[in-house]
């Protein structure tokens, strides 16, 4: 698959010398990815940084930038990131600042990172808890999906992906979220043609949302879905990416119904399937927290906050919404 800039491919992390451009290449990775996938890299220099969403800051980036400017990075070389959401967030955010911007690619490791944070070009890093609001717009060279990869992720990381599938299906494809409601059993033991078919069918949904938007103007918000309340319970709660965005999506759900935009019996059917998965539904915090991390979301525009709807299972639409009414529904949820 391919859109302007990017190509998206499904494959091999042993093919991956084949994309790479001719010159010199940095790796830009995570301890427990080289540790478990280290004899798999090509040939080049490695940068390794810690794990969790704690390093995914601007004093990472520093240090990458020092690790760089030591090595004698120029504008001739490559940089790779081989890792889950976090390290391909930092690869392509410093590969799109440094030296103003320098060629660069991704091999995700995990299934979030496969069907979500490597594909559509932002690169962001957080700055005080609240989710990458430094960041860029801009696609790497590639991304290279190794559905093998996944054979070495904890049932909690396989979640995490489902989550972001889910979403995807909800908003845009309603045959993916049958195959989803039908499949679990396969699912969970990574069966290669129902995960290949999970990760393309997310991958395509999400370049083609992208393309008629690259930076977000309003198309590319339908893919926010269940991320305004989700980044605010992720921030609040500590919870991990996938179990907010299940939680965000459903209390979402939930605030629609109750303002009569949307059909209860579309969130009961969603709410079942984040169920089967075994990812949570309930919201767990203040309702006057999640107020206010909203006002200070990056998806806010001045007075509203723009947030995707669904019309059915597969289908959605985008409305504005007051953070006034929003906070007052939220009070109403709560």
């Amino acid at each position: 698959m391919e859109n302007e800039m990017s190509k998206i491919l499904v494959g091999s992390i042993e093919n991956i010398a084949k994309y790479i451009p001719p010159g010199k290449v940095v790796i830009i990775t995570d301890k427990n990815v080289r540790r478990y996938h280290g004899g798999k890299f090509p040939n080049a220099e490695i940068i390794e940084i810690g794990d969790g969403e704690g390093i995914k800051t601007l004093d990472t980036v520093k240090t990458i930038y020092e690790q760089l400017l030591n090595l004698e990075v120029d504008r001739s070389w490559f940089i790779l990131g081989i890792g889950g959401g976090i390290v391909c967030d930092i690869a392509g955010f410093v590969a799109s600042t440094y030296m103003r911007g320098i060629e660069f690619g991704f091999v995700p490791t995990t299934l979030l990172a496969q069907v979500d944070a490597s594909i559509g070009g932002k690169n962001g890093v957080n700055l005080l808890d609240y989710k990458n609001i430094v960041g860029t717009i801009r696609q790497p060279k590639f991304t290279l999906c190794d559905i093998n990869l996944l054979k070495t992720l904890p049932k909690k990381e396989i979640k995490n992906g489902i989550a972001e599938i889910i979403k995807h299906a909800a908003i845009c494809d309603a045959k993916l979220f049958s195959v989803l409601e039908n499949n679990s059993q396969a699912v969970w033991m990574l069966d290669e043609n129902i995960v290949k078919r999970m990760v393309q069918d997310s991958i395509r949904i999400k370049i083609t949302i992208v393309k008629k938007d690259g930076t977000e103007k309003r198309e590319r918000m339908k893919l926010n879905f269940g991320h305004t309340i989700g980044h605010a319970i992720e921030k609040i709660t500590r919870v991990s990416h996938g179990e907010a965005i299940s939680t965000g999506m459903v209390a979402e759900c939930k605030l629609f119904s109750s303002m009569k935009l949307m059909k209860h019996e579309d969130t009961e059917r969603l709410e079942k399937l984040l169920m089967l998965y075994g990812l949570p539904t309930l919201v767990g915090c203040m309702k006057s927290d999640i107020a206010e991390t909203i006002r200070k979301d990056k998806k806010r525009r001045s007075k509203n906050v723009t947030m995707p709807v669904l019309n059915s299972i597969g289908k959605c639409r985008l409305v504005d919404i007051e953070l006034s009414k929003l906070g007052a529904a939220i009070n109403d949820m709560c």
